[in-house]
């Protein structure tokens, strides 16, 4: 056993799919360069010890899962729960129950789509899997972090800690796993914040109850979106930008027709489109959080300044290729 171990994973972005890919529908995601770390090292108490840095939250779990909380109060449970089910997943795969101390700090910003419950999951199992000098695999932690989403989120899709565990550009189908993709150019996103919290499982149950009670025109709208998908992939293998952003408005707007976008999405978007983006929409469930655009070649500070000016937090990304990875200490 080592005496401390750190990994990280990465942040992900939903460019076509997300809400359909619940029903078993293809999404296109790409990580990106905003990372989650976990340091991990044996705890002598015997419980699981979890800090969060990023949301000055502390607490730890007895062997029998009670939560007693270090800062923050017993409001911390529900976020560090997650990160206790995927330490568990690892020290069971390994046979272990022993004790562990869990340092968690994130780049991601939290409740705004972007997977960072899912990311430090990941990073999280990674890391205990590497104090422990266990032989597991990409998708052992995937499946460990998997079963801390469903702490979070309602009916997860998989497609947050998939896309954290195996990085870069990915087609992904809850019913068939990750399938590659290449993609002839770079994608230089932006993504305006809109600083609005959202709860992902409240948006799920959003669109199970609109799908319940109008099956025949939610369905077609989940085909529309898979055809996105599939003709997505083209483009972005072609590298024809003006098609991915054009598919980018089209898919916007059928998540609005599902009725998880709102007006500070709507704001966002439509000021990136102004200021000259090939293509914007929301990205992840929606509710809030975050919008991406796609900028021609030099109108990335363009389409940055219409969103801060439209009352958004504007910042750009690349694809990260790197998914979960141990660092160097």
């Amino acid at each position: 056993m080592k005496s401390v171990s750190r990994a990280s994973a990465p942040a992900k972005i939903i460019l076509f799919g997300e809400h359909f890919v619940v029903y078993d529908k293809p999404a296109i995601v790409m990580a990106i360069n905003l990372r989650a770390y976990a340091t991990a090292r044996p705890e002598r108490s015997g419980k699981i010890v979890v800090e969060s840095k990023s949301m000055n939250i502390s607490g730890s779990f007895t062997p029998d899962g009670a939560y007693q909380p270090i800062l923050g109060g017993l409001d911390g449970k529900e976020r560090l729960l997650p990160i206790y089910m995927a330490v568990r997943k690892i020290l069971s795969l390994a046979g272990e129950n022993m004790g562990v101390r869990l340092e968690v700090d994130s780049q991601i910003p939290v409740a705004a789509g972007l997977g960072s419950s899912a990311a430090v999951s990941v990073a999280s199992a990674a890391a205990v899997s590497s104090l422990l000098e266990l032989n597991v695999d990409e998708d052992d932690i995937f499946r460990a972090a998997l079963e801390a989403e469903r702490m979070v989120h309602e009916n997860p899709s998989g497609v947050d800690p998939a896309t954290s565990t195996y990085g870069g550009l990915l087609i992904y189908r809850r019913g068939e796993g990750i399938r590659r993709l290449n993609a002839k150019v770079d994608l230089p996103i932006i993504i305006g914040d809109t600083r609005v919290k959202r709860v992902t499982g409240e948006m799920v149950l959003r669109v199970s109850e609109v799908r319940r009670r109008y099956p025949e025109v939610v369905s077609r709208i989940m085909d529309s979106g898979e055809a996105i998908v599939k003709t997505g992939a083209e483009v972005l293998q072609s590298g024809d930008l003006k098609a991915v952003g054009d598919l980018m408005n089209i898919n916007h707007a059928l998540l609005c027709a599902l009725g998880v976008s709102n007006e500070d999405l709507d704001r966002l978007v439509y000021a990136a489109r102004k200021a000259g983006a090939l293509g914007a929409k929301l990205t992840g469930a929606g509710g809030g959080g975050c919008v991406i655009a796609l900028p021609p070649p030099g109108g990335a500070d363009r389409i940055m300044e219409a969103i801060e000016r439209a009352g958004g937090k504007a910042f750009i990304t690349c694809m990260s290729r790197d998914g979960v990875k141990i660092e160097k200490q």
